[in-house]
């Protein structure tokens, strides 16, 4: 049986305006496709336009939006920034958040990836006249979100320092989290479960997790495991649970850990994002 299309529906700008919130780094980066961005979309609707010198700043001003449809000028850590801050005053259901991304071209993968134009012109027309697409969402134990992908990268191992510096640290660091193709690889020792099947245990080294929403549709998010010997597992799970010996994980654009247990529910449709037609 096939999954059900996500649902759509025409966006149109809203009847409280936008709340446009550019990102103190997209306004360094880029200040062109910022003003064009801020341009397009005054011209076609009731905006106001906040420059939020902070991630307090930014925060604050989202928490103050009201009844205006927050429209996000930066990268995909930006809105992923958003959509958590949206989430954990439980605002995701107010209404649809947009995205104009503005940034380099390695920090924009989750918003090409989600179907959100990357030039400023059509991300602002969209916004404007565009349709609206609910999102799965993945929501771990200490309230952190995921909007498209999960990973636990490969460890690679890393020949001992001499003596410790914050250099070495920050080359193990790098090398854990980059695939490369030096060291070996040295599995986690973690158990993964799936919706409570064991996919994986730590008796055999686990070299890859991830966990994939973007499918979306039927309120599953997509599991693959890679153990020792190139073994695959998968499967299609709501909630996944990784535990054992320390591990870092990438959430979208963001690193985070060292943790020993994390659990991750999906939110099936748990947010709107704009996209074109």
């Amino acid at each position: 049986m096939s999954a059900p299309e996500p649902t759509m529906s025409h966006a149109g700008a809203p009847v409280g305006g936008l709340l446009v919130l550019v990102d103190p780094v997209a306004r360094r980066l880029d200040g062109e496709s910022v003003r064009i961005a801020k341009d397009v979309l005054s011209a076609g609707a009731a905006a106001k336009i906040c420059l939020p010198d902070s991630l307090e700043e930014f925060a604050r001003a989202l928490a103050r939006r009201g009844h205006r449809q927050p429209v996000i000028v930066g990268d995909d850590r930006a809105l992923v920034r958003a959509v958590g801050l949206l989430h954990r005053e439980r605002g995701l259901g107010d209404g649809a958040v947009s995205l104009i991304p503005v940034g380099q071209g390695g920090s924009l993968g989750l918003a090409r990836s989600l179907g959100v134009p990357l030039s400023a012109v059509a991300a602002a027309r969209a916004v404007l006249d565009g349709r609206t697409r609910t999102r799965d969402l993945l929501v771990d134990d200490s309230d952190g979100v995921v909007l498209g992908d999960l990973r636990i990268p490969p460890v690679r191992a890393v020949p001992r320092p001499a003596g410790p510096s914050v250099w070495s640290a920050y080359r193990s660091l790098v090398r854990t989290l980059v695939p490369s193709g030096g060291p070996a690889v040295v599995g986690h020792r973690v158990r993964v479960e799936a919706d409570g099947e064991v996919l994986a245990d730590v008796d055999r080294p686990v070299e890859d997790v991830s966990v994939t929403t973007l499918s979306g549709g039927d309120g599953l998010a997509e599991v693959t495991v890679r153990v020792a010997g190139s073994t695959v597992v998968s499967a299609r799970a709501r909630s996944v649970t990784v535990s054992g010996s320390d591990f870092r994980y990438r959430a979208d654009a963001v690193v985070a850990g060292p943790v020993r247990r994390r659990t991750w529910t999906l939110r099936p449709a748990a947010w709107t994002l704009t996209l074109p037609h």
